[in-house]
C-alpha cells in the first residue's frame, strides 16, 4: 500500500506529549481517530486490526495513547472521561493543523470507555462527521453530550454482552442525531469469537464510507 503519511508522532496536548501512530493511505477519503478503552493503548490488537481494515478502504487512522505512561499508573485516570475527552479534542486539533488535512474529513472510533470520550468530543466538535462505538459505554458520556450530538452514531454491541447492550439502548434514546445499534450475534464484550471483529469491521467501514464522504 502507498502512504501519504505513515509515522510515529508525538502529540503535544496542553502540558503533556502523548505518542501516536498516524497512517494515511494515498487517496484517503478521511481520517478516523481512535479512542481506546480503559487499560488499553494505541497498541490494542483489536484497534490495530480495525485500523488495518480501514486502510484497505482508503481511510486513514490516528491511534494514540490518551494517557502518558505515568498517568496510566493511576487507575482512576483510566475512567476520567473529562480528561480523556480533553485529550481527544487536543489530538483532533493537532491533526487538523497538519497541512494535508485540509481536504480530509474526520471521524471517531471509540471502544469501551473510549466511546464515551469520543461522543463527548464529537458533541462539541461539529467537524466530526461520524462516530462508531465498539462494545462502548456511551452512557458514560452524560445526557447533555448525548443530546447535543450532530454526527451520525453507530453503536456496535455483542449479542451476548447483555448489560452493555441495555446501556447502549438507553444512551441511544437520549440522542437526537442519526443513530443505529448493530448487534453482532454470539459475540461477547471483546468480540473474541471467530468472525466477530470482521463483522465489526464491515459495519464500521460501511458507516464511515457513507458519512465521511457526505457533505
Amino acid at each position: 500500500m502507498n502512504w501519504k503519511f505513515n509515522k510515529i508522532v508525538s502529540i503535544p496536548i496542553q502540558d503533556v506529549e502523548v505518542e501516536g501512530e498516524l497512517m494515511i493511505p494515498e487517496q484517503a477519503v478521511g481520517v478516523v481517530i481512535f479512542s481506546h478503552g480503559s487499560g488499553s493503548s494505541r497498541m490494542s490488537p483489536r484497534n490495530q486490526l480495525m485500523a488495518g481494515y480501514l486502510h484497505q478502504h482508503k481511510i486513514g487512522t490516528l491511534l494514540f495513547d490518551l494517557l502518558t505512561w505515568e498517568e496510566d499508573l493511576l487507575y482512576q485516570n483510566r475512567f476520567d472521561i473529562g480528561l480523556l475527552t480533553n485529550r481527544l479534542i487536543g489530538a483532533t486539533k493537532w491533526l487538523e493543523g497538519l497541512p494535508f488535512m485540509q481536504e480530509l474529513s474526520l471521524g471517531y472510533f471509540g471502544a469501551s470507555t473510549g466511546a464515551a470520550s469520543a461522543l463527548n468530543a464529537a458533541s462539541s466538535l461539529p467537524q466530526i462527521r461520524a462516530v462508531v462505538s465498539r462494545g462502548g459505554r456511551p452512557d458514560l458520556a452524560g445526557t447533555k453530550a448525548l443530546s447535543q450530538l450532530k454526527a451520525p452514531v453507530l453503536l456496535i454491541v455483542g449479542g451476548l454482552d447483555e448489560e452493555v447492550l441495555q446501556l447502549n439502548e438507553q444512551a441511544a434514546a437520549r440522542m437526537v442525531c442519526e443513530k443505529r445499534i448493530e448487534i453482532v450475534p454470539g459475540a461477547t464484550h471483546l468480540f473474541e469469537q471467530k468472525g466477530a471483529m470482521e463483522k465489526v469491521g464491515e459495519l464500521a467501514i460501511s458507516w464511515f464510507e457513507k458519512y465521511l464522504l457526505s457533505h
